[in-house]
């Protein structure tokens, strides 16, 4: 049966992460708030909970789990060929709504779907998602939703989607809003706008001034 906890509260914040923190390790799922909407988590080197992620969500392996990180020194150990541009684009909007798709490391042990050789990463402004990635590492997080259904702005909304399948809950309240992060493809010489969500092109712009947006 799934546990939940109020991060609000201060006892409640403190046991709420040890047993979110015990279950990702377990390959257990679990739901945290984020700065855009909650989102279903895992571990991201965790291939067969990755797989449990997408089959909560109704997911197919052709819609890859983006990574979430809690610092970004940990790019260095999962992605490779990251560009000057890229490191810009980290230092002015991160930790923050920027999802930046860039080359995995090919070493990495890692299964999130169809990838073709790509990750899709985001360090999130949220106090309690950073605390339980600077804790577990990298996890892999989407939008904690049904396929097909609006992304939760609260706890509530996620759980009465995703049930048991998920072991632990965080709940934070409300988020700050519904709108996704923003995503930008660094893989490129000149990076893409692939998604305009709550970082703007002309505020990308101020730092990457030849962005180029998708049609």
């Amino acid at each position: 049966m799934a546990r939940r906890y109020d991060t609000n509260d201060a006892t409640d914040r403190t046991t709420g992460l040890r047993e979110a923190a015990s279950a990702v390790r377990r390959g257990e799922l679990v739901v945290l708030p984020t700065d855009t909407v909650y989102g279903i988590g895992a571990d991201a080197f965790s291939s067969e909970a990755v797989h449990d992620l997408l089959e909560a969500k109704g997911r197919g392996r052709n819609m890859p789990t983006p990574v979430l990180i809690g610092s970004p020194n940990t790019l260095h150990g999962l992605v490779t060929d990251f560009s000057e541009l890229a490191w810009e684009l980290v230092d002015a909007f991160w930790p923050g709504a920027l999802t930046l798709v860039a080359k995995h490391q090919p070493s990495l042990q890692w299964d999130l779907g169809d990838t073709r050789g790509t990750v899709a990463v985001r360090m999130p402004l949220h106090p309690v998602a950073i605390e339980l990635l600077t804790e577990v590492g990298p996890m892999a997080v989407s939008s904690a939703n049904l396929t097909g259904h609006p992304a939760p702005e609260d706890c509530d909304a996620a759980q009465e989607m995703l049930g048991d399948s998920v072991s632990v809950y965080l709940d934070g309240g409300p988020t700050p809003g519904n709108v996704p992060s923003s995503i930008v493809d660094v893989t490129r010489e000149v990076p893409l706008l692939l998604r305009v969500g709550a970082i703007s092109a002309d505020e990308l712009r101020k730092v990457v001034p030849d962005l180029e947006v998708a049609n």
